[in-house]
């Protein structure tokens, strides 16, 4: 029998899906998803998405980038549920696979997808090294991981101001550096490896956010959710701006590609 894991529920995803597009719980939705993922050729391919949250991201890979068919993970099974009525509404039941899994090594035969994805969903997983390489093996040659992820800005414990914000956010959190996910995917054997920090667009785009949750958004959801909720989630925009102005919260981009051949 699969573990019960739920971190996120449904009065938490009606303010990420509020704030970032429905099906989405990160920043920047579908542009994010397109900055990412930018050089990168999906059309025709196998995609595997660690973290499949609410299933905006596969929708999109199929739809817009032309995949041949996305398998989502996540750990979650409400969160899965709430992906296989977001395939049915949109008719891509016959090239998606939604799973509940364990957290753990990726259930997965060697070299079984051409693309490997996960949107800002890696966090929750503190061994980046074993992950590295565990996505490295299901790979096919040739074939890319590319992700999005938050990150830490700092070395050993975090800052006061940074532990205020963990706490407020309430959830599960394995953050590494970009030199910690550099390290990681080298190890793992990656090549063409590429590190983005995208501190500077978000320090911009969550000040808006957080205006937004005070006004528009706020007006849409009270109805739906308690206010209490709602001020709760806007502490922790509170929260995040400052240790993103600080530097220690740090989303960025990653990717590297698995070799055609692999030297023994």
């Amino acid at each position: 029998m699969t573990e019960q894991h739920q971190e996120y529920d449904d009065n938490l995803t009606a303010v990420l899906e509020a704030v970032w597009g429905e099906g989405f719980m990160s920043p920047g939705g579908v542009a994010e998803v397109d900055n990412y993922l930018q050089g990168i050729n999906l059309e025709g391919l196998s995609v595997l998405d660690i973290g499949c949250g609410l299933g905006g991201v596969d929708l999109h890979l199929l739809k817009q980038h032309k995949a041949a068919r996305v398998t989502g993970i996540d750990i979650d099974a409400s969160l899965i549920e709430r992906c296989n009525d977001l395939a049915k509404r949109h008719q891509i039941q016959a090239q998606t696979e939604f799973i509940c899994v364990e957290p753990g090594p990726l259930a997965f035969a060697d070299g079984s997808f051409d693309i490997v994805t996960s949107k800002d969903s890696i966090i929750h997983i503190a061994d980046k090294h074993a992950l590295a390489a565990d996505i490295f093996r299901v790979l096919k040659p040739g074939g890319w991981f590319v992700a999005s992820d938050w990150m830490a800005g700092y070395d050993g414990e975090p800052s006061a101001d940074m532990q205020a914000y963990l706490t407020a956010e309430g959830l599960d959190f394995g953050l590494a550096s970009l030199d910690g996910y550099e390290d990681a995917l080298s190890k793992a054997g990656f090549t063409e490896i590429a590190l983005v920090d995208r501190n500077h667009w978000y320090r911009q785009q969550a000040r808006t956010e957080r205006e937004q949750l005070k006004t528009e958004i706020y007006d849409n959801l009270r109805a739906k959710i308690d206010t209490d909720f709602l001020a709760s989630q806007i502490e922790v925009w509170d929260k995040m701006i400052i240790v993103l102005d600080q530097g220690e919260l740090r989303p960025g981009h990653l990717r590297g590609r698995k070799p055609d051949t692999i030297s023994v």
